[in-house]
């Protein structure tokens, strides 16, 4: 779908300018458009009320020496507002939640309206209590004293400026190259702060006001680190999933049910896991055995993601990087991270007509910003293997 601005211009002039900017939204939205489809200038000349005349004012030589900035009260931006802070957000987000970033896409995203929280457990009923008898009532699942606690959240944001000379001259590719550098350097953030727990480089897990390291090699509280587990055949799967069966979830005292949904490997280890767990069979041999059994992979359920950040990330805290490409994760991340977020990405636009526009020749002005903080929910969902 390509854009055309003399028709753009005629459904503006027909239809009106919220039925134009929804229209132009949902095409961005449904990746019809993309922004890179859009020019600044255009966009003005076709949804500013006698746009030309409009942008002619961008140019300092409009009126001789002297330029008079025409008061921006009469003229109605709105739509050109509109639809650039849609463009603008478009671009920040692409470049916010990219593929590369593989933490954000693991673990689970909880909303929240507080800055850090006490999340409760439930209590478990008792045996006695699972048959309901006729004309009893039904027990009550109530929240016991067992709680964690989540860290406060912070705000990070940028705001991407559009001056005259962006518009007049129609520069949108560096208005859109500030855009994906703001919407790259919050998702990297993010990405990192998420990784630096699920790898175990910072540890914030907090249970009933004790603090503990997300991963633990002994069998108290729980044994999540299992050293000396190269990934290599099946048989390393099948000693980190052993672990499982030996951790006990606090709030219930039961077992915690867990079917192994992902693993995250280093990038030296990609093809290593692929051949692992995408094998369309695998042998079975014992020592010595005079005959070995061929059956079907029963890994095939996992889902495998590997990480150029973790490794960085494992290596910038002190491992050498003959050990950290051995490092490897299994479980589910979804139920041992969350990232509490107060708010996602957000664009919001300042008003014509500032001081900004004065003194910097910033016409628009858009900020980007969100709010939130990566926490551990239960560490006993992933167990770390090292080589």
């Amino acid at each position: 779908m390509s854009l055309n601005y003399r028709e753009l211009k005629r459904r503006y002039d027909l239809d009106g300018a919220e039925p134009t900017v929804r229209h132009l939204s949902e095409a961005l939205e449904n990746r019809d458009l993309a922004p890179e489809d859009f020019s600044l200038r255009d966009l003005a000349e076709a949804l500013v009320p006698d746009g030309p005349a409009w942008v002619a004012t961008l140019d300092p030589r409009c009126s001789g020496g002297l330029s008079v900035m025409e008061s921006t009260e009469g003229v109605d931006v709105t739509a050109f507002l509109n639809v650039a802070g849609q463009v603008i957000y478009a671009k920040i987000l692409d470049a916010y939640s990219q593929e590369t970033f593989v933490a954000s896409r693991l673990v689970q995203t909880i909303p929240t309206r507080l800055d850090g929280e006490k999340i409760p457990g439930a209590t478990r009923v008792a045996d006695d209590s699972d048959v309901v008898e006729p004309g009893m009532p039904y027990p009550h699942l109530g929240f016991g004293e067992t709680y964690i606690e989540t860290p406060s959240t912070a705000k990070r944001g940028f705001i991407v400026p559009v001056t005259r000379e962006a518009i007049f001259f129609d520069r949108t590719h560096l208005v859109l190259s500030r855009a994906a550098e703001v919407g790259e350097i919050l998702g990297l953030n993010k990405e990192k702060r998420l990784l630096d727990l699920v790898v175990g480089v910072t540890n914030n897990y907090k249970l009933d006001g004790a603090s503990y390291d997300t991963y633990n090699a002994t069998a108290t509280p729980w044994k999540n680190e299992l050293a000396s587990n190269e990934l290599v055949d099946w048989t390393d799967v099948d000693a980190a999933e052993q672990l499982f069966a030996d951790m006990l979830d606090p709030a219930t005292g039961e077992p915690v049910l867990l079917r192994g949904t992902t693993v995250l490997v280093m990038p030296a280890y990609r093809h290593a896991a692929h051949r692992v767990f995408n094998a369309a069979e695998i042998t079975y041999a014992s020592g010595g055995a005079a005959t070995a059994t061929t059956a079907a992979n029963p890994l095939g359920n996992y889902r495998v993601f590997e990480s150029r950040l973790a490794y960085r990330r494992v290596i910038a805290a002190g491992v050498a990087a003959d050990d950290a490409k051995k490092w490897w994760f299994i479980g589910d991340f979804r139920k041992a991270f969350a990232y509490m977020e107060n708010w996602p990405i957000t664009v919001t636009q300042a008003p014509l007509g500032s001081e900004a526009e004065f003194n910097n020749d910033v016409v628009l002005r858009f900020k980007a910003s969100e709010r939130g903080a990566a926490a551990v929910i239960n560490p006993r969902y992933v167990v770390k293997c090292t080589g």
